[in-house]
């Protein structure tokens, strides 16, 4: 019944749809051998197709429907498969069609903001976790570095070179600029307890300059802050006068150096040898020191101070310092002169002494000036203060009269023996 309803149905919109066509076709061809149309003919035949064309649609929408319903009802045997026409494909073009294609932009909605700040959504700032790491590392490296310098505070604190300068400027005359380089060696050789070389210092001068005088300050004060044991005053005609002597001298020297080292290592204190008038030390005592110096590379060798005093190359300080003064400036500090002294002695004796030993290559050259007129008189003052005779200045300048003086030169009047014959005129008070 469905196959006869089927195709009855079809014929009959067949025969419905030839009925139309011939009678538009016979509409147009009265058209073409009648006049021109009016109004109303145009409007009647406009009616006419709109109702030709809703017809077709609606029979072509039944025609739809009544598919759709079969092909769900399932295919019946003997009934040829429908083929739906392939008006669209997925081949691809034939390469002669170059028609380009545009692709079509996706238009982004801009993003709007309200007008009041109350509700404006701001967009949020992202926070690396990287900024707090770096934030971090700095404070770590702040606070090594403040450790480090807190270390080397104390250690510098434990000498009292403070102290030291206190002493030295009040005991050793006319020689400031000597001393504020000495301290100046000092702390920044005590600043650490680290070094890769021992400090080696030589001093020189001549007679009555306040070499010894120094040297017994120095040592003084390292005995009250790192003890006894760990300081050496080593006077060459004391303790080593005969020449013969010199290899056991030499042997006995090393063997004590070593042992305050080693005990300053383990104390954590940096040791203090003087060597007083070094001008008579021995050749063998000399390579004994050298080999110490520069062989002994391990880090109690290296953590020690040596100073040496003598009054080697004091003939070229004495012609510089008379031949010199007249073109010194009288309103130079003391530490000017002594800088231009230094930087102009330095290479003299460097050159000297390294023809006496190979020692003296590994010295810091400090020299010390003449003494002038003025200096002696401070002189005078102090030690007789120190006997308890009364301070009379009419008294100093007597005494202080009565010592030879070089001539006088660019307005400094230089003594030839310094403060060396003080004590013993004094004495005679």
């Amino acid at each position: 019944m469905n196959d006869q309803e089927s195709s009855t149905s079809a014929s009959q919109t067949e025969g419905e749809l030839e009925g139309v066509m011939d009678g538009k076709g016979e509409r147009d061809e009265k058209q073409r051998d009648c006049p021109a149309p009016s109004l109303s003919n145009v409007s009647s035949s406009l009616q006419a197709i709109i109702r030709i064309k809703q017809k077709y649609h609606a029979l072509k929408k039944r025609r739809q429907e009544m598919t759709l319903g079969l092909g769900g009802a399932g295919n019946f045997t003997g009934v040829p498969a429908r083929t739906s026409p392939k008006y669209f494909t997925f081949d691809r073009l034939p390469p002669s069609s170059s028609v380009p294609q545009r692709k079509k932009k996706r238009r982004r909605k801009p993003v709007l903001y309200p007008n009041t700040r109350r509700y404006r959504n701001q967009p949020k700032q992202e926070h690396s976790l990287a900024k707090h790491c770096l934030f971090l590392l700095c404070v770590i490296v702040f606070l090594q570095v403040y450790n480090a310098i807190e270390n080397l505070d104390d250690h510098v604190l434990r000498y009292d070179l403070e102290g030291l300068e206190k002493t030295l400027r009040r005991e050793v005359f006319g020689q400031q600029g000597a001393v504020e380089g000495l301290l100046s060696q000092l702390k920044d050789y005590l600043s650490t307890y680290v070094h890769n070389k021992p400090l080696v210092v030589s001093v020189h001068g001549p007679s009555g300059v306040g070499k010894s005088h120094l040297g017994r300050l120095l040592a003084a004060h390292f005995r009250s802050v790192v003890g006894e044991t760990l300081v050496l005053q080593y006077y060459v005609l004391h303790h080593c006068p005969q020449e013969a002597d010199a290899l056991r001298c030499a042997h006995n020297l090393s063997t004590l150096i070593s042992e305050m080292v080693e005990q300053a290592e383990e104390e954590e204190k940096i040791p203090l040898f003087i060597f007083d008038e070094a001008e008579h030390m021995h050749g063998e005592l000399l390579d004994a020191l050298w080999h110490v110096v520069v062989y002994k590379q391990s880090n109690e060798y290296l953590n020690a101070i040596y100073l040496f005093l003598s009054n080697l190359g004091h003939e070229h300080i004495t012609k510089h310092m008379l031949y010199n003064s007249s073109s010194t400036s009288t309103t130079m500090t003391a530490s000017g002169r002594h800088s231009n002294l230094v930087k102009e002695l330095t290479p003299i004796l460097r050159n000297i002494l390294e023809k006496l030993h190979p020692l003296w290559t590994e010295v810091d050259i400090l020299p010390l000036g003449l003494l002038e007129k003025g200096h002696v008189m401070e002189c005078f003052l102090d030690e007789m203060t120190r006997e308890g005779f009364y301070p009379d200045h009419t008294n100093i300048e007597r005494l202080a009269g009565e010592i030879e003086y070089y001539p006088a030169v660019g307005g400094y009047e230089y003594c030839q023996t310094g403060c060396k014959q003080v004590v013993a005129k004094v004495n005679l008070l």
